[in-house]
């Protein structure tokens, strides 16, 4: 039996950027309730080399879109990485989300054996479409959202697992 390309990634993204959503509600109402800058949480980070929270929220963005288009065979839609504010991001989660529910399983089962090329910094990589959702795109997708959610908790943010899976 062959994977359906559409039911592992379309609704992986879609759950878990619900799970992000949650999150950074989350997040924007501790700042309220604790009478913090929300932008110190927008801009923190867990290491002084790594993205703070905002970049985290548009890459793991980036790679649902990303993957996604890719593996249907469309262009990857460009978003400008400004936003700056939770509301910004949350605009963002729900552009992403609008633009996954354009996407069926016709438009990406049978792309495993498709070539997808990836401009990367160091040239284009090349992947069957199999190997690009489950080894590149799902991994770093995973990360981001992970690390958003890693960034919150350690500033304080009252989030546990139920969070991070978009559980209410």
């Amino acid at each position: 039996m062959t994977i359906s390309m559409y039911q592992a990634s379309v609704p992986v993204f879609l759950n878990m950027l619900k799970g992000l959503s949650l999150v950074l509600s989350k997040g924007e109402a501790y700042a309220a309730e604790k009478g913090t800058d929300p932008q110190a949480l927008i801009d923190a980070r867990l290491a002084p080399d790594m993205f703070p929270l905002a970049r985290q929220v548009q890459i793991a963005t980036d790679h649902a879109k990303g993957a996604s288009s890719r593996l249907a065979g469309r262009e990857v839609p460009k978003f400008e990485d400004t936003e700056r504010t939770f509301a910004e991001l949350q605009a963002r989660i729900g552009k992403t989300t609008e633009l996954l529910g354009t996407f069926r399983s016709e438009d990406m089962d049978g792309s495993d054996e498709r070539t997808i090329v990836i401009p990367m910094r160091t040239g284009e990589r090349s992947f069957t479409g199999m190997t690009y959702l489950l080894h590149f795109a799902m991994p770093n997708f995973y990360f981001h959202v992970t690390t958003a959610y890693d960034i919150l908790r350690h500033n304080g943010v009252p989030l546990g697992k139920t969070d991070f899976f978009g559980v209410r």
